[in-house]
């Protein structure tokens, strides 16, 4: 059977393209080997099951490894310590089930005995734990998945809480007293749990996860990276694409977020006739933005649950805001745990990648009043006759459109890029892509490229402090357009001078070799 790339169930290198990952895998092996407890904490389809998988697969030589996951676990399950014994207990039993080894049948056997003691606790299952860990010719390793599904319930603390106090007691009691190693994997942070047992009880921050050892690990893929999967599907194709430049495209859209690089790759391969040019990369991206899957459904989801983090996400992408990702902030915690952010330049806090920036701005374009401003799409006026777009009467009729709210000069400092945003979106849709430049020293700097019909076009919009300040912009773009082999770029400012006309209509102006067509409004 051939080989496909993966974005749905969790990945085997006997089916699927995958990404080399054995030195991120190996920070895995060294904690386990170390006894460590742990948690794999990543927002959802960023390789947690891959990872555990890679675990058990990898290291039950060594270890007798244990995969179990809460994934299916009903609410009747937790109703009392009782309940939750049988549920774990079978947990336990169906991971040994249908396996030929003896040993496997006789721990089968072991947890099926174990399941049919009634009025079980968790200190029965405590017990129970030791002696099957005494069973055990090997170490045991207990891997848990989706964990989420259990973090809102007490009982839920009590298995952590004899977790951890069996850990502590382990250099006492021997190390087959306890299991040697736990991995639990979800999005939240088990360590950090913000629990809530009743509703009408205070969010509080109480998890008794704290044995979990920490590691740095970036398990987002790195352009080399990800040419480890692509030399493998070439190898079997043999299609003479440039791997590097294809694997360093993926990474400009993606920042190496993992079921985005496989989409990609995916969409390429299936979608669009095997395309494997920069174009058929920015064609597979502008399908996938506008594609309703999971993660869409997440990011839209998580808006709507969390406010804050919507205003947070809000404010970084169109109000000047900044903020150091280091900062000790609840919601900047939230957004770096869905991975909807990373650390960018500088140490400050960018949108973790350009698909989930357009993702985040179709959102506020959609849900605002601003999309109700109009243009003249079926006219064609803003593509001229070789299909090209003509971004200078895009702006013309942009600055001629927003005289209307001219007068409300709160609104235009707070709403001027996603209005200008709001008006670009119909003319290229479906054509055309945009993203926003992250790497911005200038936070009141809004660096917007546009790719259309091949053809690339670079627009800045500012915020006016002075005629100084404004030829400092100029200078910015003309950089900016040098930088990216461009011959000419755009820039709009946002005036709110009082009764003083600074530019009657854009106009194009020449700064530092470079042309630039300017609009003041």
């Amino acid at each position: 059977m051939a080989k496909e790339f993966n974005t749905s169930v969790t990945c085997d290198p006997k089916k699927h393209y995958m990404v080399d990952v054995t030195n991120k895998m190996k920070v895995f092996e060294r904690l386990i080997n170390n006894g460590k407890y742990f948690t794999i904490t990543r927002a959802r389809q960023f390789g947690k099951t891959s990872s555990l998988k890679w675990i058990y697969n990898n290291l039950n030589d060594r270890y007798l490894v244990v995969s179990i996951s809460f994934e299916d676990t009903e609410e009747d399950d937790w109703i009392s310590a009782a309940t939750f014994y049988k549920t774990f207990c079978g947990y336990m039993m169906t991971a040994f089930k249908n396996k030929l080894l003896t040993k496997n049948k006789e721990y089968e056997k072991f947890w099926n005995d174990a399941k049919k003691i009634e009025n079980a606790d968790i200190k029965s299952l405590s017990e129970r734990i030791t002696e099957f860990c005494q069973l055990s010719s090997k170490k045991v390793v207990l891997l848990i998945d989706e964990v989420d599904k259990s973090l809102n319930n007490q009982l839920f603390l009590n298995f952590l809480s004899m977790l951890r106090k069996k850990y502590i007691d382990r250099d006492m009691t021997g190390d087959n007293s306890t299991f040697w190693s736990v991995v639990l994997a979800g999005v939240y942070d088990v360590k950090n749990l913000k629990l809530k047992i009743r509703p009408e009880e205070q969010h509080q921050f109480n998890s008794p996860w704290n044995v979990a050892a920490e590691y740095d690990l970036d398990m987002t893929f790195n352009p080399q990276e990800i040419s480890t999967m692509l030399a493998d599907y070439e190898n079997d194709y043999h299609f003479g694409f440039d791997i590097k430049e294809i694997s360093e495209e993926i990474y400009k859209y993606t920042s190496g977020y993992p079921v985005l690089v496989s989409r990609v790759c995916k969409e390429i391969d299936e979608n669009l006739g095997k395309d494997w040019t920069k174009d058929g990369v920015l064609k597979a991206v502008k399908k996938i933005i506008k594609e309703k899957r999971v993660l869409s459904d997440d990011i839209t989801k998580n808006l709507e649950i969390y406010p804050k983090l919507k205003a947070f996400l809000r404010a970084l992408l169109l109000e000047n805001f900044s903020m150091s990702f280091d900062a000790n902030n609840p919601t900047l915690d939230l957004a770096n745990m869905f991975s909807i952010i990373k650390e960018g330049k500088g140490g400050k806090v960018e949108i973790h990648n350009l698909i989930f920036q357009q993702m985040l701005y179709n959102y506020f374009i959609s849900e605002n009043t601003l999309n109700k401003i109009t243009v003249d799409k079926g006219s064609g006026i803003y593509i001229d006759k070789n299909g090209d777009l003509d971004m200078r009467i895009v702006i013309d009729r942009f600055a001629q459109t927003v005289k209307k709210f001219r007068n409300d000069e709160k609104f235009l400092e707070e709403q001027g890029r996603l209005l200008f945003l709001c008006f670009l979106k119909p003319i290229i849709n479906g054509t055309g892509f945009y993203y926003v430049e992250p790497e911005n020293d200038d936070a009141s700097r809004m660096d917007i490229i546009v790719n259309y019909h091949g053809k690339e076009y670079v627009i800045e919009l500012k915020l006016w402090y002075g005629i100084e300040y404004e030829i400092s912009g100029r200078d910015q773009i003309a950089r900016y357009i040098t930088a990216r082999n461009l011959s000419e770029g755009y820039l709009i400012t946002f005036s709110f001078l009082k009764n003083k006309v600074i530019q009657e209509q854009p106009e194009w102006i020449e700064h530092e070799g470079k042309r630039i067509y300017e609009a003041v409004i």
